[in-house]
């Protein structure tokens, strides 16, 4: 995740001391030992993880991201659902940043590995001994038509939980809707929290069942997926549920335009045999996924995969060619699920690794795929899904509480109001290890 949205052109931060943990000086040209590019949840948390570690604390470490302001994205689910105000989910991004970590407001233009080198877009030459990539991906708004101009028009009700400038909107749609056609689409391909797309659709249809709506609002969940779900056991739920809560499902459509004026959405069809067919929808209320890429600077560098994602080893997060150089969170060709979840077990094995790097040692921390999606499937229900590499689940309560596939009670206040607390007072400090909770996993491969 990275510390800043996508949805409207990045604004160049000035280069200047904007906080107590900013540079208070920005030089032509600067060296430090760890570079980590990207303040947003992978960035912030392997920062502050290094700063426990007797070996890297106060060792010359440096972040670089232009945002101004670092965002909780998980809990956009919750503002878009009416669960909780849009203010708890940001902060000034200089508040999460580690004492004695350098901030540099720059944008990473090129990466130079062979050398050791960053260039920014504002001139500064960045050097390393080890280099760590964490700024997140893009949410490609401008990748569907006339999705842009539709998010802009409040009256169109369309609206998007993928970013704070349009979740809010969501919330007002969801209570103004009434009934006629309501889609809800997820975008073929890679996305961040791949379980988001069908949260809010569960969310607005149990709300519009409070309501007292439900039954004049016909709801479809168009996805350019083959199932509910990548994993199949909570897939299997899923597609229950679905059905017994009169929810269609159109299944491998991708959208690809939207006609805010006459409320028509476009889908291209990519069943085998279908040849691409353009499907038209009709849309009283319309929430969209954008599709979601790395970004070209990433994608473009020598350190990216063919996909353009940052082509590292899927068990110890060290890049295939470049051994002094890392990644973590969305930016990286890790096979498993982009969640926040899975940051909080990939840091450890990434720091282990390099610190293994440092001392000329063998990586034996390997990290299993572990991801987590918390699925909210109504008002006090939420089914919590684990899994690794394989689609394999690995549940934190199934000994206690049972399979997870099932919505629970418990689950949904985790969600609600357990999580934002943990990732504001704990995550981002370096001192939550997810599954573990406050604890270091045994994260060796041998």
């Amino acid at each position: 995740m990275a510390g800043v949205a996508v949805f409207r052109p990045l604004v160049r931060a000035p280069v200047r001391s904007l906080a107590r943990t900013y540079a208070t000086s920005i030089p032509s040209k600067a060296h430090h030992r760890v570079v980590i590019v990207g303040g947003g949840t992978a960035g912030v948390t392997v920062a502050a993880q290094l700063q426990h570690n007797p070996e890297f604390q106060n060792k010359d470490i440096a972040i670089l991201d232009p945002a101004k302001t670092h965002h909780y994205q998980p809990g956009w689910t919750l503002v878009g659902s009416g669960l909780r105000p849009l203010e708890d989910m940001h902060r000034p991004i200089h508040s999460v940043i580690p004492q004695g970590v350098k901030h540099y407001p720059l944008r990473v233009s090129t990466f130079d590995p062979e050398n050791n080198a960053i260039k920014t877009s504002e001139g500064v030459d960045v050097s390393y001994d080890y280099l760590i990539v964490a700024p997140g991906l893009e949410t490609n708004f401008a990748g569907i038509s006339g999705l842009e101009q539709a998010l802009q028009d409040p009256a169109s009700q369309v609206s998007s939980i993928y970013s704070e400038r349009t979740v809010e909107q969501v919330w007002r749609n969801i209570q103004a809707s009434k009934k006629g056609p309501a889609i809800f689409t997820q975008p073929a391909g890679i996305i961040k929290c791949a379980g988001a797309p069908q949260k809010v659709m569960w969310m607005a249809l149990s709300q519009w069942k409070r309501d007292g709506v439900r039954d004049n609002i016909d709801i479809t969940f168009a996805t350019g997926g083959p199932a509910m779900f990548a994993v199949p056991k909570y897939s299997q739920a899923l597609e229950e549920l679905r059905k017994q809560r009169n929810v269609e499902g159109l299944f491998q459509h991708n959208l690809v335009k939207v006609d805010s004026k006459n409320k028509v959405a476009t889908f291209k069809n990519l069943a085998e045999g279908a040849n691409g067919a353009l499907v038209e929808r009709e849309f009283g209320f319309l929430h969209v996924v954008p599709p979601q890429k790395p970004f070209d600077w990433v994608a473009k560098s020598q350190l990216a995969d063919a996909a353009g994602w940052v082509d590292v080893d899927k068990s110890t997060t060290q890049h295939t060619k470049y051994k002094n150089v890392f990644s973590l969170g969305d930016a990286s060709s890790l096979p498993n699920s982009k969640t926040a979840a899975a940051i909080t077990a990939q840091a450890p094995v990434l720091i282990d690794n390099l610190l293994a790097v440092t001392k000329g040692k063998e990586l034996k921390a390997a990290y299993d795929g572990y991801a987590s999606c918390p699925l909210l499937t109504g008002h006090g229900e939420l089914m919590l899904c684990e899994f690794k590499y394989g689609g394999v689940p690995k549940e934190t309560f199934a000994n206690i509480l049972g399979g997870q596939e099932s919505p629970n009670r418990l689950y949904y206040h985790l969600k609600k109001d357990f999580f934002p607390y943990a990732y504001w007072n704990y995550f981002v400090k370096g001192n939550w290890y997810g599954p573990s909770g406050f604890f270091k996993p045994d994260i060796t491969s041998n």
